[in-house]
Protein backbone atom coordinates (compact mmCIF):
# COMPACT_ATOMS: atom_id res chain seq x y z
CA UNK A 1 0.00 0.00 0.00
CA UNK A 2 2.77 2.42 0.92
CA UNK A 3 4.56 1.64 -2.34
CA UNK A 4 1.39 2.45 -4.29
CA UNK A 5 1.05 5.76 -2.40
CA UNK A 6 4.69 6.64 -3.17
CA UNK A 7 4.14 5.88 -6.85
CA UNK A 8 0.94 7.95 -6.99
CA UNK A 9 2.60 10.86 -5.14
CA UNK A 10 5.60 10.77 -7.48
CA UNK A 11 3.33 10.64 -10.53
CA UNK A 12 1.27 13.59 -9.27
CA UNK A 13 4.40 15.64 -8.58
CA UNK A 14 5.72 14.85 -12.05
CA UNK A 15 2.45 15.89 -13.68
CA UNK A 16 2.31 19.14 -11.73
CA UNK A 17 5.90 19.99 -12.65
CA UNK A 18 5.25 19.12 -16.29
CA UNK A 19 2.12 21.27 -16.36
CA UNK A 20 4.01 24.19 -14.78
CA UNK A 21 6.81 23.85 -17.33
CA UNK A 22 4.31 23.57 -20.20
CA UNK A 23 2.50 26.69 -18.98
CA UNK A 24 5.77 28.58 -18.83
CA UNK A 25 6.89 27.42 -22.29
CA UNK A 26 3.52 28.28 -23.86
CA UNK A 27 3.44 31.92 -22.74
CA UNK A 28 2.38 34.12 -25.69
CA UNK A 29 4.90 36.85 -24.89
CA UNK A 30 8.51 37.44 -23.82
CA UNK A 31 10.21 40.20 -21.83
CA UNK A 32 14.03 40.43 -21.58
CA UNK A 33 16.36 42.98 -20.02
CA UNK A 34 19.85 43.31 -18.59
CA UNK A 35 23.48 44.29 -19.14
CA UNK A 36 25.12 44.90 -22.49
CA UNK A 37 28.82 44.89 -23.47
CA UNK A 38 29.49 46.85 -26.66
CA UNK A 39 32.43 47.55 -28.96
CA UNK A 40 32.65 50.13 -31.75
CA UNK A 41 35.00 48.68 -34.39
CA UNK A 42 35.85 50.34 -37.68
CA UNK A 43 35.95 53.97 -36.59
CA UNK A 44 38.81 56.32 -35.74
CA UNK A 45 37.01 58.37 -33.07
CA UNK A 46 36.53 55.91 -30.18
CA UNK A 47 37.67 52.33 -30.76
CA UNK A 48 36.84 51.06 -27.29
CA UNK A 49 34.87 48.02 -26.12
CA UNK A 50 33.19 48.55 -22.75
CA UNK A 51 30.32 47.35 -20.62
CA UNK A 52 28.54 50.67 -20.04
CA UNK A 53 25.23 49.56 -21.48
CA UNK A 54 21.78 48.10 -20.82
CA UNK A 55 18.81 46.88 -22.83
CA UNK A 56 15.12 46.04 -22.60
CA UNK A 57 12.94 44.25 -25.13
CA UNK A 58 9.65 42.46 -25.37
CA UNK A 59 7.34 40.86 -27.88
CA UNK A 60 4.25 38.79 -28.60
CA UNK A 61 4.24 35.42 -30.39
CA UNK A 62 1.89 35.68 -33.35
CA UNK A 63 2.67 32.01 -34.04
CA UNK A 64 4.20 29.46 -31.62
CA UNK A 65 7.69 30.31 -32.95
CA UNK A 66 7.50 33.83 -34.45
CA UNK A 67 7.20 37.00 -32.35
CA UNK A 68 7.01 40.71 -33.10
CA UNK A 69 7.91 43.35 -30.53
CA UNK A 70 10.00 46.35 -29.61
CA UNK A 71 13.36 47.18 -28.04
CA UNK A 72 15.43 50.01 -26.56
CA UNK A 73 19.03 50.11 -25.33
CA UNK A 74 21.95 52.40 -24.64
CA UNK A 75 25.74 52.20 -24.79
CA UNK A 76 28.60 54.51 -23.89
CA UNK A 77 32.09 53.93 -25.29
CA UNK A 78 35.00 56.07 -24.08
CA UNK A 79 38.61 56.36 -25.25
CA UNK A 80 41.38 58.29 -23.51
CA UNK A 81 43.89 60.14 -25.72
CA UNK A 82 47.20 61.03 -23.96
CA UNK A 83 48.46 64.60 -23.92
CA UNK A 84 49.69 65.99 -27.23
CA UNK A 85 49.83 69.27 -29.15
CA UNK A 86 47.18 70.17 -31.72
CA UNK A 87 47.73 72.93 -34.29
CA UNK A 88 44.96 74.85 -36.05
CA UNK A 89 44.60 76.71 -39.36
CA UNK A 90 45.16 80.12 -37.70
CA UNK A 91 48.61 78.94 -36.46
CA UNK A 92 47.38 78.59 -32.87
CA UNK A 93 48.12 75.46 -30.85
CA UNK A 94 46.68 73.60 -27.89
CA UNK A 95 48.41 71.01 -25.73
CA UNK A 96 46.00 68.77 -23.80
CA UNK A 97 44.80 65.24 -23.21
CA UNK A 98 41.35 64.18 -24.45
CA UNK A 99 38.48 61.90 -23.52
CA UNK A 100 36.36 60.85 -26.49
CA UNK A 101 32.89 59.41 -25.96
CA UNK A 102 30.22 57.89 -28.20
CA UNK A 103 26.78 57.61 -26.59
CA UNK A 104 24.08 55.63 -28.46
CA UNK A 105 20.37 55.10 -27.84
CA UNK A 106 18.74 52.83 -30.45
CA UNK A 107 15.07 51.83 -30.31
CA UNK A 108 12.52 50.29 -32.64
CA UNK A 109 10.85 47.04 -33.72
CA UNK A 110 11.94 43.40 -33.46
CA UNK A 111 11.17 40.16 -35.27
CA UNK A 112 12.19 37.00 -33.37
CA UNK A 113 12.12 33.34 -34.34
CA UNK A 114 12.71 30.70 -31.65
CA UNK A 115 13.70 27.19 -32.68
CA UNK A 116 12.26 25.28 -29.70
CA UNK A 117 9.59 25.69 -27.01
CA UNK A 118 11.50 23.93 -24.26
CA UNK A 119 13.45 25.09 -21.20
CA UNK A 120 16.26 26.14 -23.59
CA UNK A 121 15.04 28.34 -26.44
CA UNK A 122 17.65 29.32 -29.06
CA UNK A 123 16.52 32.15 -31.33
CA UNK A 124 17.49 34.55 -34.09
CA UNK A 125 16.27 38.13 -34.12
CA UNK A 126 16.24 41.12 -36.46
CA UNK A 127 15.91 44.70 -35.22
CA UNK A 128 15.21 47.88 -37.13
CA UNK A 129 14.59 51.39 -35.86
CA UNK A 130 16.21 54.73 -35.16
CA UNK A 131 19.30 55.73 -33.19
CA UNK A 132 20.09 58.93 -31.34
CA UNK A 133 23.82 59.43 -30.77
CA UNK A 134 26.17 62.02 -29.34
CA UNK A 135 29.91 62.20 -29.99
CA UNK A 136 31.75 64.24 -27.38
CA UNK A 137 35.37 65.32 -26.95
CA UNK A 138 36.22 66.35 -23.38
CA UNK A 139 39.22 68.69 -23.05
CA UNK A 140 40.67 70.46 -20.05
CA UNK A 141 38.53 73.57 -20.49
CA UNK A 142 35.56 72.70 -22.72
CA UNK A 143 33.49 69.97 -24.40
CA UNK A 144 32.97 69.65 -28.15
CA UNK A 145 29.68 67.80 -28.68
CA UNK A 146 27.74 66.68 -31.76
CA UNK A 147 24.20 65.22 -31.80
CA UNK A 148 22.74 63.24 -34.69
CA UNK A 149 20.11 60.70 -35.73
CA UNK A 150 20.31 57.67 -37.97
CA UNK A 151 18.66 54.44 -39.08
CA UNK A 152 19.53 51.38 -36.96
CA UNK A 153 19.61 47.70 -38.05
CA UNK A 154 20.85 44.70 -36.06
CA UNK A 155 20.90 40.90 -36.43
CA UNK A 156 21.15 38.92 -33.19
CA UNK A 157 21.57 35.29 -32.14
CA UNK A 158 20.96 34.05 -28.62
CA UNK A 159 19.06 31.82 -26.28
CA UNK A 160 16.79 32.04 -23.26
CA UNK A 161 17.04 29.43 -20.54
CA UNK A 162 14.36 28.63 -17.93
CA UNK A 163 15.98 26.33 -15.33
CA UNK A 164 13.31 26.72 -12.62
CA UNK A 165 10.08 24.89 -13.36
CA UNK A 166 8.08 26.65 -10.63
CA UNK A 167 9.44 30.15 -11.34
CA UNK A 168 8.28 32.45 -14.11
CA UNK A 169 11.72 33.74 -15.07
CA UNK A 170 14.99 32.58 -16.58
CA UNK A 171 18.15 33.93 -18.20
CA UNK A 172 19.23 35.26 -21.58
CA UNK A 173 22.56 35.36 -23.41
CA UNK A 174 22.99 36.80 -26.90
CA UNK A 175 25.53 38.17 -29.38
CA UNK A 176 24.78 40.90 -31.92
CA UNK A 177 26.09 43.14 -34.66
CA UNK A 178 24.52 46.49 -35.44
CA UNK A 179 24.94 49.38 -37.83
CA UNK A 180 23.61 52.91 -37.39
CA UNK A 181 23.73 55.43 -40.25
CA UNK A 182 24.60 58.39 -37.96
CA UNK A 183 27.12 60.71 -39.61
CA UNK A 184 29.48 63.37 -38.33
CA UNK A 185 31.56 64.91 -41.12
CA UNK A 186 33.76 66.99 -38.82
CA UNK A 187 34.85 63.83 -36.97
CA UNK A 188 34.92 61.64 -40.11
CA UNK A 189 32.17 59.35 -38.77
CA UNK A 190 30.29 57.74 -41.64
CA UNK A 191 28.06 55.37 -39.73
CA UNK A 192 28.61 53.53 -36.44
CA UNK A 193 29.35 49.80 -36.29
CA UNK A 194 28.77 47.88 -33.06
CA UNK A 195 29.63 44.35 -31.96
CA UNK A 196 28.79 42.96 -28.54
CA UNK A 197 26.97 40.56 -26.27
CA UNK A 198 24.14 40.70 -23.71
CA UNK A 199 23.43 38.97 -20.40
CA UNK A 200 20.03 39.38 -18.83
CA UNK A 201 16.86 38.02 -17.28
CA UNK A 202 14.02 36.52 -19.31
CA UNK A 203 10.33 36.51 -18.43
Amino acid sequence: MKRVLYILTAAAAFLLATNAADAQMSKPYYVNGGWQFNGTPGNSFAKSAQGYGAYAEGGYYITPMLAVGGFASFNTNNEYIPKQTYTFSDNSALTTDLERSIYQVPFGATLRYRFMRTEIQPYIEAKIGAEYSTQSTYMSTFVNRHDNWGVYVSPEIGLTFFPFQQADFGFQIAAYYSYASNRNHSLDIKGINNLGFKLGIAF
